[in-house]
């Protein structure tokens, strides 16, 4: 059950963070250092770096959401991302279409065969250690369970994970994407319908940093299904999300590969 109240779930999300589209060298470096405290120092997944900024290659076609403490201290509290296409290189392809080559379901879906300006994969969701507080958590990316939305008569909201996801949303729609594509855990298709995302499963489960499945996300269907609750959080995500894309550069900037990358 979600908490009642549409402007509640704005005041409480605007009480505590606030959230940006990551556009300026200083955002992106705050960017690739949560991604460096999470997949590096604290879940061993990347190899530890000695400017701490996690990057790769998919950074170059990319538009990245930032998420910090509402107060002045601007603290970093998570991140994720948005991996854009290439139409000029046929040979690329995204992250998932890569890690899940065997296990796609091609008679439900042949990325191959969608137009590359519309698609996008969500990924590199990180959420630093002092907001991944429930016990059990120190080796999750980020902790998201039916816990999080509390009782019935102490009802309470995910703000961290569900704001990174609309504010991934928000870019694909103001960049013209009309199908996200993700790896996610199998409980997480749960909590999407909970707030009225559909969610589809296009192929069998994969390993990687344990079992993901790949899945399909329409950007039209996600924001026109919304929980009614939900849709004042996600006018504010979407607005602050444009302010960036306006004011940003029109197209994803590489970030600097250490020289091992290169």
């Amino acid at each position: 059950m979600l908490p009642t109240g549409n402007v509640n779930l704005v005041n409480g999300f605007r009480k505590y963070f606030r959230i940006s589209a990551a556009v300026t060298p200083i955002q992106r470096d705050i960017v690739f250092n949560i991604r460096h405290q999470v997949y590096c120092e604290d879940l061993k997944f990347e190899p530890e770096r000695t400017d701490r900024r996690e990057v790769d290659a998919h950074d170059s076609n990319s538009l990245h959401c930032l998420l910090q403490s509402a107060d002045q201290t601007a603290q970093p509290v998570g991140c994720t991302r948005l991996v854009f296409a290439r139409p000029d290189a046929p040979d690329y392809l995204l992250p998932f279409e890569i890690t899940c080559a065997h296990t796609l379901d091609r008679n439900v879906i042949d990325p191959a065969r969608l137009d590359r300006h519309r698609i996008g994969e969500v990924s590199r969701l990180a959420v630093v250690a002092a907001y991944r507080r429930r016990r059990g958590e120190a080796r999750q990316v980020f902790g998201l369970d039916h816990g999080d939305y509390g009782a019935i008569d102490q009802p309470r909201f995910p703000y961290v994970p569900i704001s990174l996801y609309l504010g991934a949303v928000a870019l694909a729609a103001h960049n013209g994407i009309d199908t996200l594509f993700v790896l996610t855990e199998p409980r997480l298709a749960v909590h999407f319908a909970r707030l009225g995302v559909k969610i589809r499963q296009i192929g069998g489960p994969v390993m990687h940093r344990g079992a993901r499945i790949p899945s399909m996300l329409k950007v039209p269907e996600i924001i026109s299904d919304l929980k009614p609750s939900l849709r004042p959080l996600w006018e504010h995500i979407h607005a602050e999300m444009a302010l960036g894309v306006l004011t940003g550069p029109k197209r994803p900037v590489a970030p600097e590969l250490p020289r091992s990358e290169q």
